[in-house]
């Protein structure tokens, strides 16, 4: 009886440390993240003249490495924009916006709870906003005054591409002011690309306003969701959120406990 026990207990802690296939995914892609970051640092230092593109319409005029990166960037951004079915691997704090992920709670809704809940985390929210204004603000001083040129803002937008995924899978310092629990129930979980390209912006031309206009569609589709379908965003209205129905296991350095909060649940 006790041996039965203790390979239950070992089947129980095995499960609760391994990593899902979510994780696993999310991990490669911060891995090949990295490498293509340390690609591009070699890129504008032996070959400055591929990111000709950056500028106005060069964009077609020559082929460049850069062209495979703005095309994984607009299918990321795309994938952002439209309903995934769950057998692609898209983490569903990405698509909780989407009907089809949508898992009604068996209780009524309590309305005034769940707009003190959007009330409270939109606020929140465009704290971030705020505060990121202020770094895109002083990175355009800086352009202007010739301190940064254009592939100096190119590279911080890839090191912005990298600490994207070092916020998911590593730590966030975003979900302090956010106070959000975890990856899945973030309210700007949707932000990433806007915040990542907002730099390029002042580059201009077809490859960064492209980027940012898809970005900025991405952004705004998000926050009419939020406006439009609020039960969508709260853990208390929607099923999927919670803790107990997780099956994405994206960011377990969150996890200290897989049961939900029984004072959130409580409205």
């Amino acid at each position: 009886m006790k041996m039965n026990e203790e390979v239950l207990q070992r089947k129980a802690n095995k499960k609760q440390f391994s990593v899902s296939k979510t994780r696993k995914i999310y991990i490669s892609q911060l891995v090949v993240r990295c490498v293509v970051l340390a690609a591009c640092i070699l890129l504008v230092i032996f070959r400055p003249e591929e990111t000709d593109i950056l500028q106005g319409w060069h964009f077609f005029q020559r082929f460049s490495p850069l062209h495979l990166l703005w095309g994984i960037w607009m299918m990321e951004m795309l994938f952002q924009l439209i309903p995934v079915k769950k057998r692609l691997v898209i983490a569903l704090g990405s698509q909780k916006h989407f009907g089809i992920r949508f898992q009604p709670m068996k209780e009524a809704i309590n309305y005034p709870a769940l707009r003190r809940h959007i009330i409270q985390t939109t606020k929140a929210a465009y704290k971030v906003f705020a505060i990121w204004a202020a770094v895109v603000s002083v990175l355009s001083v800086l352009r202007y005054m010739d301190i940064l040129n254009n592939i100096w803002l190119f590279m911080v937008t890839m090191a912005f591409y990298v600490c994207d995924l070092i916020c998911v899978l590593v730590w966030c310092p975003f979900r302090l002011i956010v106070k959000a629990k975890c990856c899945t129930t973030c309210r700007i979980f949707n932000w990433d690309h806007l915040m990542m390209f907002s730099p390029m912006l002042m580059i201009g031309g077809f490859y960064s306003v492209t980027l940012v206009l898809m970005a900025f569609a991405d952004w705004l589709i998000w926050e009419l969701c939020i406006m439009m379908y609020p039960e969508r965003f709260w853990e208390n209205t929607n099923g999927a959120l919670r803790c107990s129905n997780c099956t994405d296991k994206l960011c377990t350095q969150y996890c200290g406990n897989t049961m939900d909060n029984k004072k959130n649940s409580s409205g």
